[in-house]
């Protein structure tokens, strides 16, 4: 099969195109043939060398992906009629056989830790994401264990299909679960544009929260405006703790979601109300900004960690995406053999929702 993989920790030069051996469905695994795949920032992590992540070369990246089953593996057939029971409103929808329109929920756990056996997949001593851990999704075929494909949305086509499971699942934990948005709540997001900031931005708004963003970008805050967002800022212009006094009538932002770290960190501190939440889930501008202690503890700030999703999480998203309240944003669309080019867009950060991969 064909595929885009890195065989080595680098820049764009260790992405290769080529032929891969086809994987095959193991025990419980289902073989999907992938029609889109997308791209996230865990890929230029993958490729430049997440420190203390031992990565097996070559490694094929991509941790969303959508396409048809091609073959269910010995016992796959009995985990899917399995799940339903567990799986809510949408695995019961209709059976999943080969033929089948699927997509993929990126995040794989043990299924036996004190975490899995309480429903909290996200936080498994063993987590492991497809693209990361595991060959991924830039390719014709991937396996996945069977608990990790769920039945694509009717009219949504494999491109909106892959282009919000990671993305969509990161910020609704981050929104909804963990920073306990409520309707008339307002929020600071920053970096829109991005994935895991333009699905927090349509969350919160879904929600029924006042939302400001920032973005260094004047097009990706009008983008943001479009979709609803209330108040835009300049950050590499404006003082953004300023522009939220002001929105807030110096009352600060209920929540922020950051996910950027760095230099948004100390704006976040400022920005949050007394009594406020920060929920933080990457640090793309860098991971040790100053702690400022001080203003957490005089301010009582609840500052929460969040990583991806679990089970319930996901089939919430999707039944949101699939009843229309929530819609994957597209920025563009590359064939897979261009992932190179892909990756570049993505790199310079010249992007407002998804870059997503075709695959013919």
């Amino acid at each position: 099969m064909n595929a885009a993989f890195v065989v080595a920790h680098g820049g764009p030069e260790v992405l290769r195109y080529g032929v891969r051996p086809t994987p095959a469905a193991g025990r419980g695994d289902v073989l999907v043939r992938i029609r889109a795949a997308s791209l996230n920032h865990l890929d230029l992590w993958v490729r430049n060398g997440i420190p203390g992540l031992p990565i097996q070369f070559p490694r094929i990246l991509g941790a969303d992906g959508a396409g048809e089953i091609l073959e269910l593996g010995d016992g796959a057939a009995e985990i899917l009629a399995a799940l339903p029971s567990a799986g809510g409103p949408v695995r019961a929808r209709r059976p999943l056989e080969a033929g089948a329109r699927v997509l993929l929920n990126p995040g794989l756990s043990c299924g036996r830790c004190e975490f899995c056996a309480r429903g909290e997949e996200n936080l498994c001593i063993r987590y492991r994401l497809v693209g990361e851990h595991v060959d991924g999704t830039w390719a014709e075929c991937v396996a996945v264990p069977a608990a990790s494909v769920f039945p694509a949305p009717d009219g949504l086509s494999f491109e909106a299909c892959a282009a919000f499971p990671l993305v969509f699942l990161t910020a609704w934990r981050m929104v909804r679960v963990r920073g306990r948005l409520a309707p008339g709540e307002t929020v600071l997001v920053h970096g829109v544009g991005g994935g895991v900031s333009s699905a927090a931005l349509q969350i919160a708004l879904e929600a029924g929260a006042r939302v400001m963003v920032t973005s260094s970008s004047d097009e990706k805050l009008a983008r943001a405006a479009e979709i609803g967002a209330e108040r835009g800022v300049r950050y590499d212009r404006e003082d953004v703790a300023l522009a939220v006094r002001e929105w807030t009538s110096k009352r600060g932002v209920d929540l922020v979601v950051d996910s950027v770290g760095g230099p948004a960190w100390s704006t976040s501190l400022d920005a949050v109300a007394r009594g406020g939440r920060i929920v933080t889930c990457g640090a793309t501008a860098g991971g040790d900004p100053p702690a400022r202690i001080q203003r957490i503890f005089w301010k009582q700030v609840d500052v929460l960690g969040s990583t991806m999703g679990n089970r319930r999480d996901f089939e919430a998203v999707l039944e949101k995406v699939s009843a229309g309240a929530l819609a994957p944003l597209i920025d563009s669309v590359f064939p897979l053999a261009r992932a190179g080019d892909a990756m570049a867009r993505l790199e310079a950060r010249a992007h407002f929702g998804k870059i997503v991969l075709g695959v013919p």
